[in-house]
């Protein structure tokens, strides 16, 4: 699954035209989802930056995601990934904080086969979570989890389908 080419200018566009700004807490995707963010011209308006987290310590020390939360859940989780998006929206003073966290593969991680993905979305009271069961090789697995986070922050902004 690939995000439409238009859809991410607009997203950043609304972003902008609301005055409100985003940043990215990434751990399988390892940056990908800062990058994507940066190849749209004008993306400084809206993006404010981006914590990569692949090693847990850094989930816990630089996102602020509660030791009990990933002693409970694990880092492939759903409260992980709600963690993780709340805690860069308050680390980077962002409006919204978008989260990825899974396994990309080789092997599976905690149990947890690969393709196994959580994304999160957090705002302005609220955070949306998704599960991702995807297929393919690392690289495809990373670009359909950015995908998939930027269409949740998409509906969540606007629910009209034209966005």
């Amino acid at each position: 699954m690939r995000l439409p080419e238009l859809m991410l200018p607009e997203i950043l566009d609304e972003l902008a035209r609301r005055g409100e700004t985003v940043a990215t807490a990434e751990s399988l995707t390892g940056g990908l989802l800062a990058s994507m963010l940066t190849d749209v011209p004008g993306a400084s308006r809206s993006f404010v930056g981006g914590v990569v987290s692949y090693a847990t310590r850094v989930k816990i020390s630089a996102l602020d995601v509660p030791a009990e939360v990933v002693d409970a859940h694990g880092v492939v989780s759903e409260e992980c990934a709600a963690a993780m998006a709340t805690g860069v929206c308050r680390r980077l003073d962002a409006t919204w904080g978008l989260a990825t966290t899974g396994v990309a593969g080789p092997d599976p991680q905690d149990g947890k086969p690969v393709g196994t993905v959580w994304v999160a979305v957090a705002g302005p009271g609220s955070v949306e979570t998704r599960l991702l069961a995807l297929a393919g090789d690392r690289r495809a697995i990373r670009e359909a989890t950015c995908a998939e986070v930027l269409s949740v922050l998409g509906d969540v902004l606007a629910p009209d389908p034209r966005l």
